[in-house]
């Protein structure tokens, strides 16, 4: 006789029965939680209230309490990292999808510390960074502007300029997402929240190695013999396609025996993780549907019939082949512009032909389990 939640459990009798208990008890202590993440955040819109933020640990609670406004961009950014994740992947078995309604986001597939969780916790970091520094140039937040340390005169390769303008203000980007991001993972001392750190970091620096130089030339007739110019960031793309290369050359790494830092697997790996994605678990093969790991597998994806690449229908579909469908399409042609100042197009139908992955030839039931 066991007690629960203050409510009595008879186990069963049987042989079999006690074993599938076990093995159950076993499955609850042992398989990690899905958290609510503050990801979701985005997915709130203007409806941003601290309290009922679902997956805010205290500290970042604190912070939303103090800085409403900042959780405004937060949630704006969120939406623009979660695009971009997408964009990145639109070609790949696992192609950042996200759950509706759901407060982890991306639901299971995050609970495996692999290549795709590494990437999604650098893109995320990189993105608050990106929407408060954006928010401050803007003038949106109260306790941010420009940055006031770009004063005076500088030099560049072009010669010397004077700074001006409105430069961005990186470093309070930098400083605040890293206190609201890496809250969570500062609470617990494991293998994935030091693995979580380090790629969060890595999301941040990203953005801030793609900071540009604008200039605005005066003199006589554009002659630029003096300059303003301001530190801009660069558009997210760039970012994001950075941290995607970064996720092909990912590392894999173990934990080290004192549990303060990590050590790299492959014991000929030369060079330093530093500004490298890490990953301490293989990625699933996401072919199949897998509600335990979170893959929601590639039934009914598009496929390139012509492509060698990760969107072949070869590769996208697992070997399971595909099935074809002529399919309307209607684009834009004939283009002509139209003074003055507009362009106007014929709308061109043409049959083309779609490809999708075949399911995976297996009893339904075993989708449920």
């Amino acid at each position: 006789m066991g007690i629960r939640n203050g409510t009595k459990i008879q186990h069963p009798s049987k042989p079999i029965s006690k074993i599938y208990f076990s093995f159950t008890l076993l499955l609850l202590i042992f398989t990690p939680r899905v958290d609510s993440s503050w990801w979701y955040i985005g997915a709130l819109g203007a409806r941003v209230i601290c309290d009922n933020i679902p997956g805010l640990v205290n500290k970042q609670r604190q912070l939303c309490q103090r800085h409403p406004d900042l959780m405004q961009s937060i949630g704006e950014g969120a939406k623009e990292w979660i695009r971009e994740c997408q964009h990145q992947f639109r070609h790949h078995r696992w192609n950042c999808s996200t759950l509706d309604r759901d407060h982890t986001v991306f639901g299971r597939v995050m609970l495996r510390s692999s290549r795709e969780a590494a990437f999604v916790y650098a893109i995320s970091s990189a993105g608050v960074v990106y929407a408060i520094t954006r928010a401050c140039s803007q003038g949106e937040l109260k306790i941010c502007h420009c940055d006031s340390h770009k004063r005076g005169q500088a030099s560049d390769d072009r010669g010397t300029f004077d700074w001006g303008g409105c430069s961005d203000n990186i470093n309070y980007g930098l400083k605040f997402a890293k206190a609201f991001v890496d809250a969570r993972e500062r609470m617990v001392k494991d293998a994935r929240a030091l693995m979580n750190l380090h790629n969060n970091r890595c999301g941040r620096m990203a953005v801030k190695r793609f900071m540009k130089l604008e200039c605005k030339c005066h003199g006589v007739s554009g002659s630029c013999s003096l300059r303003t110019c301001w530190l801009a960031m660069s558009d997210f793309r760039r970012t994001g396609d950075y941290l995607r290369k970064k996720y092909n050359t990912a590392v894999e790494v173990t934990m080290n025996q004192d549990g303060t830092g990590f050590m790299v697997a492959d014991k000929d790996f030369k060079g330093t993780t530093k500004n490298e994605l890490v990953y301490v678990e293989n990625s699933p093969d996401y072919c199949l549907m897998d509600r335990a790991a979170g893959s929601l597998g590639t039934a009914g994806r598009v496929c390139n019939k012509s492509s060698r690449g990760t969107d072949s229908c070869e590769v996208m579909c697992c070997g399971r082949g595909y099935d074809t469908m002529r399919v309307k399409r209607v684009t834009k042609c004939e283009c002509k512009f139209k003074w003055c100042c507009s362009v106007e197009c014929k709308d061109c139908e043409d049959m083309v032909d779609v490809h999708t992955c075949k399911p995976h030839k297996r009893p339904d039931w075993l989708y449920m389990t």
